[in-house]
């Protein structure tokens, strides 16, 4: 690893003094050329010098936008500097995504094996999403959860013989549009009557143990159940 220039932001000096040891000790490329423990002191450092990592706590005086925002705009001034995120917010995943979002270069929890020289390495050599071992265990969940779904979702729709019309009109029973306007979709070649059977015979198909009582909302909730419709991407198609 090369030489390098890093500030690191963080408001807790205990904290701040083991972060300094892990770079004195496991990253001796590193220099560290300034510390800041709040946003006004972090911008100060920046106009002195341009680092070329900044290993930011998100959680700065008890707000956690701040740190979200720190990263935003140095990405956006500063493109070429690396933002590694070194965070003890391990519960707050929306945080994860705003910074994210943001642009940072990682993530790496206060938790498990908390900040590695290969972390860091990583990071200096240009690989994005630099993760540790808590956030990855997370992420490779969620991945599995959401293959899982589709595939169960494929399952569905061929065991029960849902085609593409009988999807989109699920879908859009689900938010709520109402038969006459399903039929005003483009691409939607069914009137109301027509639709009305394509209920009937998705009800047949769904509840094969028994039809009586069954009304639009539970056909929606059976069909959501089942997978056929993806609560999570429940949007409409284009008038």
């Amino acid at each position: 690893m090369e030489p390098f220039k890093v500030i690191i932001v963080e408001d807790v000096p205990l904290e701040l003094k083991g972060t300094e040891g892990i770079f004195r000790n496991d990253i001796p490329e590193a220099e560290i050329i300034g510390t800041a423990e709040n946003e006004q002191a972090y911008w100060r450092l920046l106009k002195q010098q341009v680092p070329d990592l900044v290993l930011l706590d998100l959680g700065l005086a008890g707000s956690t936008t701040v740190g979200v925002e720190i990263c935003r705009h140095t990405k956006e001034s500063h493109p070429h500097v690396k933002v590694l995120i070194f965070t003890g917010e391990i519960l707050n995943e929306k945080l994860w995504v705003d910074v994210l979002d943001a642009g940072c270069d990682g993530i790496i929890l206060k938790s498990g094996e908390l900040l590695t020289r290969g972390d860091v390495s990583s990071v200096m050599d240009g690989k994005r999403m630099v993760f540790n071992e808590p956030i990855l265990a997370k992420i490779v969940e969620r991945f599995k959860r959401s293959v899982n779904g589709q595939i169960l979702r494929q399952e569905a729709v061929i065991n029960y013989e849902v085609d593409e019309y009988d999807e989109r009109f699920l879908r859009h029973l689900a938010l709520g549009y109402t038969k006459e306007q399903i039929t005003n979709l483009r691409g939607m070649p069914f009137g109301v009557k027509s639709l009305e059977k394509r209920q009937n015979e998705l009800v047949q198909k769904l509840f094969p143990e028994g039809t009586g009582g069954v009304n639009a909302t539970r056909l929606v909730v059976r069909a959501l159940e089942l997978r056929i419709l993806d609560i999570d991407n429940l949007r409409p198609d284009d008038d």
